[in-house]
């Protein structure tokens, strides 16, 4: 937020509410931080306004998956196997004999 902005910010709050008070309050701010950070690196960038949306999204996946190998399928096997056991033990206690 650029410094001695007015809070609460001009905006309504959900996914489907319309956010052009907020845009159009930071529309100079934006300009600014396009011509000094992006457009230096991709000078065809540029803002299409009209879907302009407020807050971000952190693919927690992408960025911090670590992918690990599934083991042998005899250890894979045995696990299911000592599952199924278990869940046939929880099942008689819950079917009367």
């Amino acid at each position: 937020m650029p410094p001695g902005t007015a809070l609460p910010l001009p905006m309504d709050f959900g996914p489907d509410k319309p956010n052009d008070r907020l845009v159009e309050e930071f529309r100079e701010t934006i300009d600014a931080y396009m011509v000094s950070e992006v457009l230096p690196h991709v000078p065809d960038a540029w803002v299409d306004y009209d879907k302009t949306k407020v807050g971000y999204e952190i693919p927690i996946n992408r960025h911090f998956y670590v992918y690990k190998p599934p083991g042998p399928l005899d250890e894979i096997e045995a696990d299911i196997t000592q599952l199924e056991g278990e869940i046939a033990g929880l099942l008689k206690g819950l079917i009367a004999p």
